[in-house]
């Protein structure tokens, strides 16, 4: 059985978590799946790693702030070492719920003479 092809609202996961925590968070991840997988293959025993996110509106916006905690435990000759890293993200929440670091729709801010453009805005 064929998996859905994904809709173009979708959040691009790949962009999604290179943005976690100005790519910082993807290095992290990079650095345990590398430590995990050394520890599993030296001593012959279990790893983990999880990944924890939590979303959480900012104010009436239409913005989240993601929490992302991870999690991971690398096994050792006499018995594991683990380690929890937790940061935020903020994130713009766009047409469709699609995730990104900037909005996708950004209206003008100001006018040609540099003043505020404070002009009602309508939805394109």
């Amino acid at each position: 059985m064929s998996k859905p092809a994904p809709t173009h609202r979708d959040t691009d996961v790949s962009t999604f978590l290179a943005d976690l925590d100005g790519g910082v968070f993807i290095q992290k991840l990079a650095r345990a799946l590398s430590e995990v997988a050394g520890g599993v293959v030296d001593n012959n025993d279990k790893g983990r790693i999880d990944i924890q996110l939590n979303l959480k509106r900012i104010g009436q916006s239409y913005q989240v702030n993601i929490g992302h905690t991870l999690k991971y435990t690398v096994p050792t000759l006499r018995g594991k070492i683990s380690e929890e890293d937790t940061t935020e993200t903020p994130m713009h929440v766009n047409t469709g719920g699609r995730l990104s670091i900037f909005p996708e729709n950004q209206h003008q801010m100001f006018t040609r003479t540099g003043e505020p453009d404070t002009t009602p805005k309508t939805e394109d």
